[in-house]
């Protein structure tokens, strides 16, 4: 496993690779690959899959600068790739419910307002 100290040359390309583990924190590792490599081989190389076994990475899927790329991309100098994590819910489901509720709201507020009486 390459480090960040290792030099990049002409034969190499130099990338990082993160993963926000939550709240203001993440692991990253920086590597020197060879070219012709690809996001699935630097995410081996940098020794994710080893500190990290119970994350499946490639449920969450991976990007490169937050645009989403495939396992078998290759890997261009200076990308920073990215493994997200997998979804703990649904989007839409999320949204449906965000949106009863607050139609709830605007019911209960319309049947106090029609409640109160003036003296």
């Amino acid at each position: 496993m390459a480090t960040p100290e290792t030099p990049a040359t002409p034969e190499t390309r130099a990338v990082s690779v993160v993963y926000a583990q939550g709240q203001n924190h993440a692991w990253r590792d920086t590597l020197a690959l060879l070219p012709g490599m690809t996001v699935e081989q630097a995410i081996q190389s940098s020794g994710f899959e080893a500190q990290h076994p119970d994350i499946d990475w490639r449920a969450g899927g991976v990007g490169i600068f937050g645009k989403r790329v495939k396992p078998q991309d290759l890997v261009k100098p200076g990308d920073r790739i990215e493994i997200y994590r997998a979804l703990v819910f649904d989007p839409k489901e999320s949204r449906r419910r965000r949106a009863l509720h607050r139609q709830r709201q605007k019911q209960l507020e319309g049947k106090s307002r029609g409640r109160q009486r003036t003296v």
